[in-house]
């Protein structure tokens, strides 16, 4: 087997990885291993956390939209239930902007959700 003089895919990886350590406290920033640990713990926390953020907006959304079906007299889930019926729809998240931003048109999509329910 030939030797092999340079080794750039692993120094192009290390490289890589310091660049990423830099805003690291003490050694986590200028050590190999202490900054590769560091690194990978922290990509692994990014990893989880992308998933976690859409959990936690949609979770948000369902708070803002059973806040203003509340003011509404009615639950989130026969607010849901009344607009799915009268065959609006909109996602969760423009939902929860026009709860925050425009009471008004709230307000019409939970009498178009009251008057799907009753036909029913």
């Amino acid at each position: 087997m030939p030797r092999v003089r340079s080794n750039v895919v692993r120094l192009k990886r290390k490289k890589q990885v310091m660049k990423a350590a830099r805003g690291a406290f003490g050694a986590r920033s200028k050590l190999w291993k202490a900054a590769k640990e560091n690194v990978e713990r922290g990509w692994k926390y990014a990893y989880r956390d992308r998933k976690n953020k859409k959990r936690d907006f949609r979770k948000l959304w369902i708070v803002r939209i059973n806040a203003a079906a509340h003011q509404h007299d009615m639950s989130y889930s026969v607010f849901m239930n009344g607009l799915k019926r009268a065959g609006v729809e909109i996602d969760r998240k423009v939902l929860a902007d026009i709860a925050v931003n425009d009471p008004a048109a709230f307000g019409a999509l939970a009498e178009a959700a009251r008057a799907a329910l009753a036909a029913a």
